[in-house]
């Protein structure tokens, strides 16, 4: 059993979003093909099928999970120390624009 996970393809459309030629040239030819397509397309023995308890739910067989980019704290945190710094001058100017002002 070929199992395709084409919940990505579309194209954004005001109200609804679209199946263009091209997504669906995409699902069909890996229909045909008949192969496994990282993060698109598995193709599932029924012995698998059977060990999932025969759970037809895409995800389990399809991983399109995204690792996702590390974060550098101490660049966070500098840039933190960097934007707290910038907000004390904002608010020293501020001050005396207000001052000026009267108020």
């Amino acid at each position: 059993m070929l199992f395709i996970d084409a919940s990505r393809e579309f194209a954004d459309a005001k109200n609804q979003n679209l199946l263009t030629d091209a997504h669906l040239d995409k699902m069909v030819a890996t229909y045909r093909a008949f192969q496994t397509v990282g993060k698109y397309a598995y193709r599932a023995t029924a012995q698998e099928i059977a060990d999932k308890d025969f759970n037809l739910n895409i995800p389990r067989y399809v991983d399109t999970f995204e690792e996702e980019a590390e974060i550098d704290l101490g660049a966070v945190k500098k840039e933190i120390a960097q934007l707290e710094s910038e907000l004390v001058t904002v608010r020293q100017k501020m001050a005396g624009y207000l001052k000026e002002l009267g108020l």
